[in-house]
């Protein structure tokens, strides 16, 4: 069984040295894209927060390039651990969109090399194990079992 730490230091590793894009979006696209730049761009790992990110109807992340999400992957992983805030679910489920949409096709998927995609499969795998309740209360179970499968896919 991988702890809480083990998964979020094995995130860390991956991805810590992942640079910061210049910018995270389409962001001459519109204002909606242009604002979620601006807010991804003011945020540093270590001052991402639930409040950021924790909107399933105002996500910027949603309109993120892959090499934006990596850039977060540390801060995403200790937020699907983290308590949820007052106001906000569960950060897990919404980490679940971004791993799992479009499957073997996912673009943050294809982005990520084999030591990442590693890290993601422990990370997945830590919270199929330690938020198991939390998983179950929003019925994705086959969706984490499956993302798990995906990301784990060509491991050794």
């Amino acid at each position: 069984m991988v702890t809480q730490s083990e998964a979020i230091a094995a995130v860390d590793l991956a991805f810590g040295s992942t640079p910061k894009p210049d910018h995270f979006t389409n962001y001459t696209h519109c204002e909606e894209c242009a604002e979620h730049d601006e807010l991804l761009r003011n945020r540093t790992r270590e001052t991402l927060a639930i409040q950021d990110v924790g909107n399933p109807g105002w996500e910027p992340l949603c309109f993120s390039s892959p090499e934006g999400i990596a850039f977060y992957m540390p801060s995403l992983a200790r937020l699907a651990f983290a308590e949820p805030a007052y106001g906000y679910d569960w950060y897990g489920e919404q980490l679940l969109f971004h791993l799992y949409s479009g499957g073997l096709n996912n673009e943050l998927y294809m982005y990520c090399n084999a030591k990442q995609r590693e890290a993601v499969a422990i990370l997945i795998g830590a919270m199929i194990e330690l938020k198991f309740a939390d998983i179950e209360s929003s019925a994705s179970e086959d969706e984490f079992l499956r993302a798990h499968e995906i990301w784990s896919y060509g491991r050794s």
